[in-house]
């Protein structure tokens, strides 16, 4: 191996040692300016509570109020308050501070100027707060009751108030002289002329600046004891109207707000004392490709008659298909189908059930009577169904149309895809497409909804009639109810123009009765609003018309309590 000798190693070895003294002094000296910030950063150690000092108010964090934040920290150093809502920080232990407006703030505590740790602050705006004054009885009633109404109005910093009462038509003082208006923090009793929840309003400003509008509605009851009718109001909740035909003059029956909501698609509401049962067969009440039975979201609630209690009774998250659509009470049991297969049933008193077939087995399918393939086959069974007397009345609206009737007895035990005779009972509107149906058993007549072009409408008929129909179209125009202005209710059937696809539009989703006077009362979504607008409608079989209850809405189901009542 060559070895290579160096020459003159010493006198070259001091200039190597200072040329990298130099170069080591260099960078160091070129690096001081950009060394690094300390960052404070997140940690358990640090910690802090807070709360309301001010005497009225400890619980709630208002504008104006006087929040007290303490540090809990385990780490020692100077305590930073940032509060979140841009005014300057500060230190100590123990700090103040007031939020001049409403929003959640992060409030950050550093420690030591090194680590921190956050939490979120909600300050509400003031709003005044109001409630009815309870009375005996808990009815009050229209132009007799006198009610009272409390505010709470939080004012941490006792800031000069000003209020304006708005006051729903028809309201009097105690005295009995009509008030629309009042200035005064505290109006007095009142009394109201009509019926219905009747909306309460007050405008409140503090120092000059307004806050949010507060009300509160106050039901008032009628004066003397009448049915109730419940309606599902599309995108808004349960709606009550008592039936009160004799009203006096001047008198206006205005629906109460429930506060319940009526559900995405609650196309039926069944009654039974004491409680309203209300089927919302949720988002997908047309075909769906749930290939995977995870699209359910359909459930059935129990709401007491006064909307004091509400209850889960089944809930559906499976198969979409298998979402409740609509019901009929029969003894104990709630029945209740679903889109296009067969009907369940349920006992009353059950709760916070989750559906499957085996818990609730079919109580009947399509494949379970001898209509498959004698009249009918799978597909949508999405419409009413009733029972009159001993025997089962279905409307179907899709591949084999009709009204299909049977009695318990015709159920088969197994599935059959045909083969077998149809019931005895037989089929009515053979071939039309009926969607829904009540019976009136004091008078002994059948009314029903028809979806046919050229023959949509609302019919009445008596059982002998019915049958006598057979499977002639033209044999219905004997039976269409109409206006007193001679216009028949045709519901939307056309795609595009309302919810619903062939053979399941939304158009006259349930019919229902008030057995005192017969009128039959039912939601319409008019294909032709220029000649009956859609609303809340009604036959009145004492005028022979069908007539608007309330112009411009859009329901769902409806369901009457025929027990009599001033209020619910």
């Amino acid at each position: 191996m060559k070895v290579v000798k160096l020459k003159n190693m010493k006198t070259r070895t001091p200039i190597i040692q200072y040329f990298f003294i130099f170069l080591i002094g260099s960078i160091a000296f070129g690096c001081i300016d950009n060394e690094p910030e300390v960052e404070t950063l997140p940690s358990a150690a640090v910690a802090f509570t807070y709360e309301v000092t001010d005497n009225t108010y400890q619980l709630d964090y208002y504008v104006g109020a006087n929040v007290e934040f303490t540090s809990i920290s385990s780490l020692e150093g100077e305590c930073t308050w940032d509060f979140g809502d841009g005014s300057q920080a500060i230190t100590g232990k123990v700090v103040q501070h007031k939020y001049a407006v409403a929003g959640t703030f992060s409030v950050k505590l550093t420690v030591g100027g090194l680590q921190h740790n956050s939490q979120p602050i909600l300050v509400k705006d003031i709003v005044p707060i109001m409630s009815v004054d309870a009375i005996e009885g808990g009815v009050f009633e229209v132009l007799s009751t006198a009610v009272g109404i409390s505010i709470e109005l939080p004012n941490p910093e006792n800031l000069p108030e000003e209020f304006l009462w708005v006051f729903p038509q028809g309201t009097r003082d105690e005295s009995g002289n009509p008030i629309s208006t009042s200035t005064i923090r505290n109006p007095g009793k009142l009394k109201f002329s009509n019926v219905g929840s009747q909306t309460v309003r007050l405008q409140v400003k503090l120092n000059g600046r307004p806050l949010e509008e507060g009300k509160v509605n106050v039901q008032v009851a009628y004066n003397q004891e009448v049915p109730t009718l419940y309606y599902a109001l599309k995108g808004g909740n349960i709606m009550a109207l008592k039936l009160a035909g004799n009203a006096p003059a001047g008198m206006k029956i205005y629906p109460f707000d429930m506060g319940i909501s009526s559900g995405k698609h609650p196309l039926n509401i069944v009654f039974k004392d004491p409680s309203l049962y209300i089927l919302d067969c949720g988002q997908q009440f047309t075909y769906v490709n749930d290939a995977d039975g995870v699209m359910g979201d359909g459930r059935i609630t129990v709401m007491a008659k006064d909307a004091s209690k509400v209850e889960t009774m089944i809930t559906n998250t499976g198969a979409a298909f298998n979402d409740p659509f609509y019901g009929h009470i029969d003894g104990s049991f709630l029945y209740f189908s679903n889109r296009n297969t067969g009907i369940s049933k349920i006992a009353l008193a059950d709760r916070n059930k989750i559906y499957s077939l085996t818990d609730y087995p079919y109580y009947v399918q399509n494949a379970t009577l001898g209509y498959y393939a004698n009249g009918w086959a799978y597909g949508s069974l999405n419409a009413s169904f009733t029972k009159i007397a001993e025997t089962w009345y279905w409307c179907k609206t899709y591949n084999g149309t009709g009204l299909f009737r049977f009695t318990e007895a015709d159920i088969l035990k197994t599935p059959t895809t045909g083969g077998l005779p149809a019931p005895a009972a037989g089929v009515a509107l053979s071939g039309m497409s009926p969607k829904s149906l009540v019976w009136d058993n004091k008078n002994k007549v059948i009314y029903f909804s028809i979806y046919d072009e050229g023959y949509a409408g609302v019919y009445r008929c008596t059982l002998e009639q019915l049958n006598a129909i057979g499977g002639s179209k033209s044999n219905l125009k004997d039976y269409l109810l109409k206006t007193s202005k001679g216009k028949s209710v045709t519901p939307i059937t056309e795609p595009g123009k309302g919810e619903g696809s062939s053979g399941e539009f939304i158009g006259i989703c349930q019919l229902t009765l008030d057995e005192a006077t017969g009128c039959v009362y039912f939601g319409l979504r008019s294909a032709y609003p220029d000649e009956v607008k859609s609303g809340l409608m009604r036959y009145n079989p004492a005028t022979g018309f069908i007539e608007h209850v309330i112009e411009g809405i859009e329901v769902y189901g409806v369901a009457v309590n025929n027990s009599k009542s001033k209020l619910f």
